[in-house]
């Protein structure tokens, strides 16, 4: 148990959280909406500080991220809790928990230094948060984050978006790569899906990690039947990437499978992922990209320029054959490609 980073002090012991959007306002001896942060007479407390549910040696193209060190390995970790409470979550039996001393099952402590050490032990390029919401741990990840790039490894966030900007500002100088959810763009599918009531923070943040802070962004819009694949929503979406994030920023548009509280949806059809590729493409999006479709051609990254491809995927499977730092080594086209670490802000 550590004390939390980012917090005020209120009248009557409470304490305001300000690490993600939600803000919460917690009373003595009662937790946030993430059920991670206790306030203990006054002082905001992290009851998970470095403790992981997953830890495991992935392609970095399994967060999805596409444009990011093509290739490579990414040293990746998850804790426990979540922000929202997502209807589809894959990863429930981490994500949606009463609190960490409920879970019913132990927790491997690996500190910074222990992670950086891994990453380096496996040949990674870099370490991911991901499997769970990473400003969950966010303390955690801010340490990690700073030993990480002092080592000269590269650092991603697989994230719903939901963090606060001040805590955006206070690790944006060591985050190389925002990997973010955009679930659906209108107020009443993400009430729906994920309970959350203010949306919109999520594409402010994501704008100001790549302004600000110049991260890679990608953006992943996993497509649920009835719930978010209409024409008008992945057309808000794709035209906001366009018009905010710039069209060479990766679209991954994944297929959803059932699991926990929408297992009586089908997964969805390849067709309707089709067409969501071709509203993305239609928008002036250069990459948009199927996901959890091994063996389609849309798994691959093809310069809009010369039409060639430059990486090629099948599943996890990568070969990058025509990348000349960020560019086609075929024709010089810029493809927002990142393989080189950006030094700390």
């Amino acid at each position: 148990m550590s004390e939390a980073l980012l917090y005020d002090k209120l009248p009557g012991a409470r304490v305001r959280c300000n690490v993600c959007q939600w803000h919460c306002v917690i009373g003595p001896g009662k937790f946030g909406v993430c059920r991670v942060r206790r306030n203990d007479d006054g002082v905001l407390h992290v009851l998970n500080y470095a403790g992981t549910s997953s830890v495991a040696v992935d392609p970095i193209e399994k967060k999805p991220l596409f444009h990011f060190f093509p290739g490579s390995l990414a040293f990746s970790l998850g804790t426990w809790g979540c922000n929202f409470h997502c209807k589809h979550c894959q990863n429930w039996e981490i994500s949606c928990i009463e609190e960490p001393s409920d879970r019913g099952r132990s927790s491997q402590r690996i500190s910074p230094q222990e992670a950086v050490k891994l990453a380096k032990q496996h040949s990674c390029g870099g370490i991911a948060w991901t499997y769970n919401e990473p400003s969950i741990w966010f303390e955690y990840t801010l340490d990690s984050a700073k030993l990480a790039k002092e080592n000269e490894l590269y650092t991603a966030y697989v994230t719903n978006g939901y963090l606060a900007p001040e805590a955006l500002d206070t690790i944006g100088p060591y985050l190389d790569a925002w990997r973010v959810d955009i679930k659906g763009f209108s107020d009443a599918l993400y009430r729906d899906l994920a309970k959350i009531p203010r949306w919109r923070g999520i594409l402010e943040v994501a704008k100001r990690a790549q302004e600000k802070w110049g991260m890679h962004v990608e953006v992943v819009t996993n497509v649920i039947p009835t719930m978010n694949d209409d024409e008008e929503q992945l057309e808000g979406i794709a035209s906001w990437i366009r018009d905010e994030l710039g069209e060479l920023t990766p679209w991954h548009v994944t297929r959803f499978y059932p699991q926990h509280h929408l297992m009586h949806l089908p997964p969805t059809s390849i067709a309707s992922l089709e067409k969501a590729y071709d509203v993305g493409k239609k928008a002036g999006l250069r990459f948009v990209y199927l996901g959890n479709v091994p063996g389609h051609g849309a798994e691959n990254t093809v310069c809009y320029s010369c039409g060639k491809v430059v990486i090629r995927r099948l599943g996890y499977d990568t070969q990058v054959i025509g990348i000349d730092g960020s560019k086609c080594k075929f024709c010089g086209a810029e493809l927002n490609v990142r393989t080189t670490p950006r030094k700390v802000v």
